[in-house]
Order: structure tokens, then C-alpha cells, then sequence
């Protein structure tokens, strides 16, 4: 007898656990987490690793992309679904097209959190994905999205200017 496949919001909440783990609750340590789940089975994951690594490309969907890579011994995952706590970057959203990503599924959006999460205003991943020539990657949002906003500066919190990224 096989094991049902995990639902959405049940590899959401295990990336949430993975982002409060290693990061911890307060929005300033930015507990982003990122799995990338293919065929039902957990290949990698990643957790915002920008400051420890001195690396602004370190977000955790790009950790988890690199480790899912280094896992399957080739740099794409073809159908792999990536899973986040927050609503993906041009960055990472670019870099998911690139890795064969099928599907990206994500819980807070830029609607939930505080404007510093987004480097572009103006440019919404949902577009991104629609105007990157990209048909075969799908891009759902809002699974478990309060559970996930939490994590981070809401978009009325008044976050002190020195500790505001992309502003």
C-alpha cells in the first residue's frame, strides 16, 4: 500500500516548522523556508542564509534549489514543485524557470508582509511568470498565508529604516 501524497498546506506547514527551526520567530532574522518536494518525496531544503553567507543570492529558495541540484546530481528538477513561505523574488523565481521547476507554491504574499520583502514595487512574480515566455511553470499562492505572514514585519509595522532590505 502506497502513502497518500502530502497536500499542499501539509509541505507548507513543514516549511514553515524549517523556517522557525533554524531561524526562529522574530521577523528581523528573515525565517524564510523553502522545500523542493518531487514525485511526493522531499528532495531538499533551505532556509534565507543572505546574512550568515554574505550572500544576497543566498535566499532560501535559492538554498534549496542549489541542495535539490547537488541532490539529483544535475542542475534541473525537472517537475518539481518548490514550495515557500514567502511569494518568491524575480531572482528566485527566475532562477526556479532555469532549475525546471513545475510548480511554485507559496504561502505569505507582498499584500501580507511589510513592502521591504519586495526589491521591485511595482513588478508582481505573477507577472514575472507571465511575461517570462514560461507556460510550463505554475505559480499558486496563498497556502497557509497567515500561518506564514506571521513570520515576517507586517505591512503596517514601522521596521527602522537600518534594518529594511531593498529600500
Amino acid at each position: 500500500m502506497s502513502t497518500p501524497a502530502r497536500s499542499d498546506e501539509e509541505w507548507m506547514a513543514r516549511a514553515i516548522l524549517l523556517a522557525t527551526q533554524e531561524k526562529g520567530t522574530d521577523p528581523a532574522n528573515t525565517p524564510i523556508a523553502a522545500l523542493v518536494v518531487r514525485g511526493g518525496q522531499l528532495v531538499a531544503e533551505g532556509v534565507n542564509r543572505t546574512a550568515e553567507h554574505c550572500d544576497p543570492t543566498a535566499h532560501a529558495e535559492i538554498e534549496a534549489l542549489r541542495a535539490a541540484c547537488r541532490a539529483v546530481g544535475t542542475m534541473q528538477v525537472r517537475g518539481a514543485t518548490l514550495y515557500t513561505t514567502l511569494q518568491p523574488c524575480g531572482m528566485c523565481t527566475m532562477a526556479s524557470i532555469w532549475a525546471g521547476v513545475e510548480r511554485i507554491v507559496f504561502g505569505a504574499g507582498r499584500s501580507d508582509v511589510h513592502r521591504m520583502y519586495f526589491e521591485d514595487r511595482h513588478l508582481d512574480t505573477v507577472d514575472f511568470i507571465r511575461d517570462a515566455f514560461k507556460k510550463d511553470l505554475t505559480l499558486d499562492g496563498g497556502v497557509l498565508p497567515h500561518e506564514c505572514a506571521r513570520l515576517y514585519f507586517g505591512p503596517e509595522d514601522d521596521v527602522p529604516e537600518d534594518q529594511q532590505a531593498n529600500t
